[in-house]
């Protein structure tokens, strides 16, 4: 399985996957999940992948390639962010199909993209497009979209609002990436973050870790640290209470 999760502020997106492949229970490969393109000063996108990875690969090698070869219609030439969504849904479409005309065993061809970013002075965004075509956006009430193994992380998730720094956003990101890394051996490392500010289309800030990098051994340990001391601070049990209060009492009188 995979984990991928993209978040959208004011100010920017953040993106963030993780890199275990199974291709089978004794095939465990390591393969980036996270593909940028980008034209400085025009327009950046992030393309997030999930799924099977023949199609994901063929579907990545074909954008590369329109590119190329100046298609009229690929990312460079798109005019929004919906209409790179489409192209990247229909390409998989064909890919999806052709895969499984050539394989008479049953196998699931299917892949998932999530794709953020922005082109020129239009705002930034993402589109979560599902292997049946479709997709869905982000909103200011629902700033991040998930794919994979989303179960583990999304309580953390719930919490980011549109208002949140960018920094923030990716610490909460990662925390929920860490969280999704302990809970579930089939999503593994390295983990890989990119931080698009909105409007510069310079690339952004890209970054990417072991499990054991000493930045994310940080992050675990005091996340670790404030939840154990905010549990220590939630409500009192009633018979708690009573004893706290004689507890306060003796305390006060001494």
């Amino acid at each position: 399985m995979t984990y991928c999760l993209a978040i959208r502020v004011d100010t920017g997106l953040v993106f963030c996957s993780d890199s275990r492949t199974h291709g089978g229970i004794d095939n465990v490969g390591t393969y980036s999940k996270m593909h940028r393109f980008g034209w400085s000063a025009q327009r950046h996108f992030c393309l997030l992948s999930a799924g099977n990875l023949a199609t994901t690969q063929s579907v990545l090698h074909r954008l590369r390639q329109d590119i190329q070869r100046d298609q009229r219609i690929s990312l460079r030439t798109v005019p929004s962010l919906d209409l790179a969504a489409d192209y990247v849904g229909s390409i998989r479409a064909e890919v999806q199909q052709r895969h499984a005309r050539r394989h008479s065993e049953p196998t699931d061809f299917t892949a998932s993209f999530l794709l953020g970013g922005q082109i020129g002075s239009a705002p930034p965004g993402l589109r979560l497009i599902y292997p049946q075509g479709n997709a869905i956006h982000e909103s200011s009430e629902h700033p991040f979209l998930q794919m994979g193994e989303v179960q583990y992380g999304k309580p953390l998730l719930d919490m980011v609002t549109s208002q949140w720094s960018l920094e923030a956003a990716a610490r909460c990101a990662l925390v929920s990436m860490d969280t999704t890394l302990q809970s579930n051996l089939s999503v593994g490392p390295p983990v890989e973050l990119l931080i698009l500010t909105g409007d510069r289309l310079d690339g952004g800030r890209h970054l990417r870790w072991g499990s054991e990098h000493l930045f994310l051994r940080e992050l675990r340990s005091q996340w670790h640290q404030g939840l154990a001391a905010a549990i220590g601070r939630l409500p009192p049990f009633p018979w708690e209470e009573s004893s706290l209060n004689r507890e306060k009492t003796y305390k006060n009188a001494r």
